[in-house]
């Protein structure tokens, strides 16, 4: 509302003084009001899209870039700035438009190029400014591309962020768009019972780890421009802020890993972690089912780990000894296949 009342004085005041440096003579002077109020209708009607839509995208761009880079940025564009001003003084002397061309040229040049150089090496110019906590062994940069972490919706619903957070392994930042937000709060008031659960128990998994402190949370006020979809918008903003994601979703991570982008997926971490079972080795089992080929049993590890044993179906509702023969590794985990230790 406000906005639109900005616009309509704005674009008011440049239509009477549209009209009245048109005018020649005092004759014309109705027309001022007239021009007054056409512009008063087309500021509150349009000014919107070309005053505050505008701006609204930008401040959006704005709020994916670390204050680091901005700062490196405006540095370097100062620096090429004042070299520019320096370079710039003998032309000033010259008659005509080159006084002014050659040194408006100089400028825009020098300015875009330290501007970019600024850029390119923020990492050296925030070395230069220690923070203040930087001798405490337990701080954490959250401006440190190592340390920025995008968390992702399924990743929060997954809950095992909260645990391994506990644990000191994962170092960082984490990084919530609002858009994030969003869609955990729709998720959370859907009217299915099964996913309206997910978004509560989400929505608990952020404010345990808020509680308990042991890693920062950000929330990015970032919202999404049209028809965007929030893995993209993902993706997008870690490739700005050269930052990495943290996600369960199985497409997710592949569209980012093939845009360069570092992932961290919790499923993957899971499987890493499971316990290293060898060829050869003896372990005892609980077959609880039949397998999909005839004969096998199938049980599995405390970790949730899949042992498909042959000829098992026999010992079916039993915990057997059994002789593992090899272990395939799938992108959905890992699977062992084993026999009974006995085979009568």
């Amino acid at each position: 509302m406000l906005g639109r009342l900005a616009n309509l004085v704005l674009f008011g005041l440049i239509g009477w003084l549209i009209a009245d440096a048109s005018v020649a003579s005092q004759d014309y002077l109705p027309w001022s009001p007239v021009f007054s109020v056409a512009g008063c209708i087309f500021g509150a009607s349009f000014g919107p899209y070309i005053t505050l839509l505008p701006f609204k995208v930008l401040l959006n761009k704005f709020n994916g870039i670390p204050f680091s880079i901005i700062v490196a940025g405006t540095i370097g564009l100062m620096v090429g700035v004042g070299l520019a001003a320096l370079i710039s003084i003998p032309f000033i002397q010259l008659e005509g438009w080159k006084s002014w061309a050659i040194p408006l040229t100089i400028l825009l040049s020098l300015g875009a190029l330290g501007s970019a150089l600024g850029v390119q090496r923020e990492r050296d110019i925030r070395g230069i400014f220690p923070a203040n906590n930087s001798n405490r062994s337990d701080s954490v940069d959250p401006t440190n591309y190592k340390s920025r972490i995008l968390v992702d919706t399924s990743a929060i619903i997954d809950g095992r962020i909260a645990d391994v957070s506990q644990t000191g392994f994962v170092q960082g930042s984490l990084i919530i768009p609002s858009f994030v937000l969003d869609e955990l709060r729709h998720i959370a008031d859907s009217s299915d019972p099964l996913r309206r659960t997910r978004g509560r128990r989400g929505l608990e998994i952020l404010a345990k780890i808020q509680r308990e402190g042991k890693l920062p949370i950000t929330i990015l006020d970032v919202e999404l421009l049209g028809n965007v979809e929030v893995d993209s918008e993902l993706v997008s903003m870690a490739k700005k802020m050269e930052a990495c994601i943290l996600t369960t979703d199985f497409n997710l991570n592949r569209v980012a890993e093939l845009q360069g982008v570092s992932v961290l997926n919790v499923n993957e971490l899971a499987n890493a972690l499971k316990p290293i079972v060898l060829p050869g080795e003896e372990i005892s089992v609980h077959i609880v089912q039949e397998g999909r080929e005839s004969g096998q049993g199938v049980a599995f590890l405390d970790d949730g780990t899949m042992v498909v044993v042959e000829g098992g179906r026999k010992f079916m509702d039993t915990v057997h000894s059994v002789n593992v023969t090899r272990i395939l590794q799938t992108s959905a985990g890992r699977i062992i296949f084993a026999q009974p230790r006995n085979v009568s």
